[in-house]
């Protein structure tokens, strides 16, 4: 079996398109984190704005954070299917050919492209796109919010001096 000329332009079509897809699902997902960083130092400006503001903005961010975490692991699945389609072209149809080994068709690579494009189907689960994403971006922004929280309740007004205190302000 060997692609004619047609056949590999066609490939080349197929990538270009799939790469296509995939950086315009990479665009929104960067998108999203934006969203999530802008409205997070939002968040953190109205509690640090003045001494007696409450902390209630921080605690209010987290789940519309949570919110962008979802909307964020979903779009990333979308991701993965035109990510990992771009990996078996480059790795099983580019690689050999650069290699000068030819067209490979002995791990049945194209049969595997074939069946994900008649058979769309997400190659990633919701709960691993959420933690991958919750690793990757929003881990770390989390973080920042509860050190914001802490650092909120422990010296506004007036640094705590008691637990009693802790748990007043926290009320």
């Amino acid at each position: 079996l060997q692609y004619n000329a047609a056949e590999i332009g066609a490939l080349a079509h197929l990538y270009r398109g799939e790469m296509y897809r995939s950086s315009v699902w990479r665009t929104r997902l960067d998108t999203t984190s934006n969203w999530a960083v802008v409205t997070a130092g939002i968040a953190l400006s109205l509690t640090f704005s003045d001494i007696q503001a409450t902390p209630l903005p921080i605690v209010l961010m987290s789940f519309l954070l949570a919110a962008f975490l979802l909307f964020e692991a979903r779009r990333y699945q979308y991701f993965d299917i035109w990510h990992t389609r771009l990996r078996v072209i480059e790795r099983c149809f580019y690689d050999p050919m650069l290699r000068g080994r030819g067209t490979r068709y002995d791990n049945d690579w194209n049969d595997v492209l074939a069946d994900d494009l008649n058979h769309l189907r997400l190659h990633m689960g919701l709960f691993d796109a959420l933690g991958l994403r919750l690793r990757r971006n929003y881990g770390w922004i989390f973080a920042i919010q509860i050190v914001s929280y802490w650092g909120k309740i422990s010296v506004h007004p007036t640094p705590l001096t008691s637990l009693s205190d802790l748990w007043e302000r926290t009320a």
